[in-house]
């Protein structure tokens, strides 16, 4: 006996069914939240307090042009309490109105998230900069570091995004990344040459992904469980290495020759966005190509196809043909090589050589921005940025003196993390498979 389903289209129901049509789109519906316009409203409250009632009243200014540019602008003064009250009130404007969506049961559009946290940065630089000793900050020293900083946060949740596409959760950032700086070291100090070194991080950063895509992909141990060992056993490896061999003889084992910053004429003059876009090393300039290439890669070809289509439903992806497991080992890997990559910034171009646990949790970090940007290149890569401008902005307030206690300017950006994933930004759903192993047939 066969069984055939037949459903009518929208709009054309079947005769009799009217009532059932209709109390089926009705429980299909999916309910607003309040997580959002709460998150808001609470967040616009607390900006009202500190950034625009309690505000001092003194003047902040923030520069925007450096002495190397080639035409100066004049930079931004603000008072801090009508600027950080003005901002406030806008805050709470964008809260009201999130809240009024959900009353009206509509979600509240990414537009006005994304303005809301703009605004809420904008407001709280204000507020920070105003009441500290030295109220004067360079912007665009603070948002070229912001990149700088963000540059192996980027390379990681690519690897992540490369990954859970495929259906591996990748937890094992954190060790790609310690790999990658560790062997970048090692090997650039042998040889003398950097590019060399940057080319073993990426082969050390997919040697790691191997071994979770062999675990957690042909064997079907837990994929969580894979990664948290790979993070251990990495940092064991590489500490252990650091204190019997590099130690023993630094000169020959942890003097890496760094890769020099590269800076294109004219272009690298231009303020604000100059610094940021035109005055990279190659690890820097790698990672705007790592976005694009990731980015049009999974949405624009063939092979993007496959691999959503192995993320989401494997099932069906190999009723087409489709190699699934083999398609997961072989992201894996890439994306392991694309993680190694961002591990080499930490010693061939932030610093001259390697140090135990140099990566500093930044592969954590890095999986909060693949969660935040919504498993997407660009938005893990914007994300990655907020987390660097965070980082770097304890670094800046605590220079300038602000009265804001150092304590709290040093969990900065691991309480944007937490935020990240708690939802702040609207509920986020990774691909459908993901984590899940598959076993043909």
């Amino acid at each position: 006996m066969s069984t055939t389903v037949s459903s009518s289209r929208p709009g054309n129901p079947q005769p009799g069914n009217a009532g059932k049509d209709a109390a089926a789109a009705t429980v299909s519906a999916k309910p607003v939240g309040w997580k959002t316009p709460v998150f808001l409203a609470a967040f616009a409250l607390i900006a009202l307090v500190f950034f625009g009632l309690l505000a001092p009243n003194q003047t902040a200014s923030f520069g925007i042009s450096t002495g190397s540019d080639f035409f100066q602008l004049p930079a931004i003064q603000v008072n801090a309490f009508a600027g950080g009250l003005v901002l406030s009130i806008l805050l709470l404007g964008l809260a009201a109105y999130a809240i009024y969506l959900k009353t009206r049961d509509n979600p509240v559009p990414g537009w006005l998230t994304v303005a809301f946290i703009v605004l809420f940065v904008a407001a709280f630089l204000i507020w920070v900069v105003g009441g500290a000793r030295t109220p004067s900050i360079s912007l665009a020293g603070l948002i070229a570091g912001s990149v700088t900083l963000a540059v192996p946060l980027v390379f990681g949740s690519l690897s992540g995004v490369l990954c859970e596409r495929v259906g591996v959760v990748n937890i094992a950032i954190e060790g790609q990344l310690l790999g990658g700086a560790f062997t970048a070291a090692i090997v650039a100090s042998i040889t003398q040459n950097p590019f060399v070194g940057l080319l073993a991080a990426a082969v050390a950063g997919a040697v790691v992904s191997m071994v979770l895509a062999l675990f957690s992909i042909k064997y079907l141990v837990n994929q969580i469980i894979v990664g948290v060992v790979l993070n251990v056993l990495v940092s064991g490896v590489t500490g252990f290495l650091f204190s019997t061999v590099m130690q023993a003889n630094k000169a020959q084992f942890n003097s890496p020759p760094g890769l020099d910053i590269i800076e294109v004429p004219v272009l690298s003059s231009i303020p604000v966005i100059g610094p940021i876009l035109f005055r990279q090393s190659l690890v820097g300039y790698l990672m705007y190509i790592a976005v694009l290439v990731v980015w049009v890669g999974l949405f624009k070809t063939r092979w993007g196809l496959r691999v959503r289509a192995v993320g989401e439903h494997p099932q069906a992806a190999d009723t087409l043909g489709i190699n699934v497991n083999a398609t997961r080992f072989w992201n894996v890997t890439l994306g392991g090589a694309v993680a190694g990559i961002g591990g080499s910034f930490f010693t061939l171009v932030a610093i001259d050589s390697f140090t135990k646990e140099i990566s500093g949790g930044r592969g954590f970090i890095a999986l909060a921005a693949l969660i935040f940007g919504r498993w997407n290149p660009i938005g893990a890569f914007f994300a990655a940025l907020l987390f660097g401008f965070a980082d770097n902005l304890q670094s800046i307030v605590t220079i300038i003196g602000t009265p804001v206690p150092s304590q709290f300017m040093a969990m900065l950006p691991y309480l944007v993390t937490v935020l990240a994933v708690a939802g702040l930004v609207g509920k986020s759903r990774g691909p459908a498979a993901s984590g899940i192993p598959y076993v043909k047939g």
